[in-house]
């Protein structure tokens, strides 16, 4: 090993921020973790639907028909019908003319924001967007200004600076995936319709839990989007990305996203269970009300003892500790309790705002909100740094 990687290993070794796999058995509400069962409130698959027999049994199918791969990238001869199919349906479910397939959320970020910007773009990104949008901004050849979390008196000043400017692009999560807080839409749908910027939308925390019908953020606010970005990988129970836009954005993207280009199209399996878990979204919106219930009573809960939890609607809470290694601490004692709430530290939220975050599924139980409810009560809030905790 060559020495400066062995000293930044070492590093990183004796840092508070050191992170470590997890073993986990599967992605329900009672799982084991490392050996040890647990109630899982971490989990991304928000609706329950990654083990949902049907969404199993169409991927099942799909492996019969088409096989396990789909053997090569959608322009040469990866292209199977059901590729199409999805486009069509998802297209459809969030109310645009056309939808692209990439092999992944963080892809189909990438496939955009490098497509559709140049040296000559100027790109407003929230300060908190997710990684895959910070990085593909850092990779465009874009001019990137960052304007302050949901400001939009900023985000209008700045925009004001480039108001003559040709190309511009406001680029922003749906729901932001760390504080679990919507971007206000509307206000940005008003100011990029002004200053006549391009409006990217990444729907990823959104589709399947927020709308009618889990359709999304723009939706949500009653607002028309130009991109509108999304994965498989959440709500749908599935695995993979997707853009919608109007049919010449899509068509542009396929002549120039190299995310799509020289990427292997998405399996069969993985695009049958999405298929089936968007009719499941459809069908039974219940999953969605449910969801949202269950995020709203843990927020009202912790809030009454102590906690502090931001306002929100969603299934992503967060309960922010400050200190990474007191939020380490906490997530320790939860886990003695056999609860599973993962400590997010720096550098992917910002320092000193160091959380537990809480996700919820549809599928947990009443016993295990009481049970997680239970836990947090028998804890008490700590304060900044104090690194104490009591059962």
């Amino acid at each position: 090993m060559k020495n400066w990687i062995q000293q930044e290993y070492e590093n990183i070794q004796s840092s508070p921020l050191k992170r470590n796999l997890i073993k986990i058995d599967k992605n329900t509400t009672e799982t084991t973790i490392n050996g040890k069962k647990k109630v899982l409130a971490a989990s991304n698959n928000y609706l329950g639907l990654a083990t949902d027999i049907r969404v199993i049994q169409k991927a099942k199918e799909a492996i019969e028909q088409y096989g396990t791969g789909s053997g090569g990238s959608r322009l040469t001869t990866g292209n199977l019908p059901i590729h199409g199919k999805l486009e069509h349906e998802l297209a459809q479910f969030k109310g645009e003319d056309a939808c692209l397939l990439f092999s992944s959320g963080f892809l189909a970020n990438m496939g955009v924001i490098s497509s559709l910007s140049d040296h000559e773009t100027i790109i407003f990104s929230d300060a908190l967007n997710h990684a895959s949008i910070i990085d593909a901004c850092r990779l465009s050849k874009a001019k990137i200004v960052i304007y302050k979390h949901n400001d939009m008196e900023d985000l209008k000043t700045k925009l004001t600076q480039y108001q003559t400017h040709k190309k511009k692009i406001i680029v922003t999560d749906g729901v932001f995936s760390m504080d679990g807080d919507l971007a206000p839409l509307d206000k940005l749908s008003f100011l990029k319709k002004k200053y006549d910027a391009l409006l990217i939308v990444d729907d990823a925390h959104a589709t399947g839990v927020i709308g009618e019908k889990g359709r999304g953020s723009a939706n949500y606010f009653h607002v028309d989007v130009d991109v509108t970005v999304g994965t498989l990988s959440k709500a749908l129970g599935s695995e993979g990305g997707f853009v919608c836009a109007n049919k010449k954005t899509i068509e542009f993207l396929v002549q120039k996203a190299r995310p799509f280009i020289f990427q292997t199209a998405l399996a069969p399996a993985s695009v049958a269970a999405a298929l089936m878990g968007l009719h499941i979204i459809q069908t039974e919106p219940e999953r969605q009300k449910r969801l949202l219930e269950l995020g709203m009573f843990i927020r009202k809960s912790l809030t009454k003892m102590g906690y502090h939890v931001p306002d929100g609607i969603t299934p992503i809470i967060p309960i922010i500790i400050g200190d990474a290694k007191e939020a380490v601490d906490f997530q320790q004692k939860l886990d003695e309790n056999d609860i599973f709430i993962p400590a997010i530290r720096p550098p992917t939220v910002p320092d000193n705002t160091s959380r537990l975050r809480c996700t919820l599924m549809a599928t947990h139980t009443d016993e295990h909100i009481d049970t997680i409810i239970y836990a947090f009560k028998r804890l008490n809030p700590p304060s900044k740094g104090s690194g104490n905790f009591h059962f």
